[in-house]
């Protein structure tokens, strides 16, 4: 499983949202998850679509019908609140993963 996260240089909630996002990851408490950091300054689509909506989250789920690893089409991830822990985080990630 691969989260994605969509942000920008100086966006506190994108920092904030971020480090509790690698502190899951450290854990390995969800199986198998990666973290993948996409900065929307480096790319003229990502800044069209997410200037104005960072941070913004996505999981690709590579694993096909039976199991077999394959590549998996994004599917955004709603917006958790800036207040939230990093095990309500956590719990919110582990109903949509």
């Amino acid at each position: 499983m691969r989260l994605i996260l969509y942000s920008k240089p100086g966006c506190h909630l994108c920092e904030g949202l971020q480090e509790k996002l690698e502190q899951i990851v450290e854990k390995q408490s969800i199986a198998s998850l990666e973290l993948e950091i996409r900065d929307i300054t480096t790319r003229d689509d990502w800044f069209q679509a997410y200037q104005y909506e960072v941070p913004v989250l996505f999981f690709v789920n590579r694993r096909g019908a039976e199991g077999a690893e394959e590549e998996g089409r994004e599917e955004p991830l709603p917006r958790p609140s800036p207040r939230a822990t990093v095990q309500q985080l956590e719990k919110t990630l582990q109903k949509y993963l």
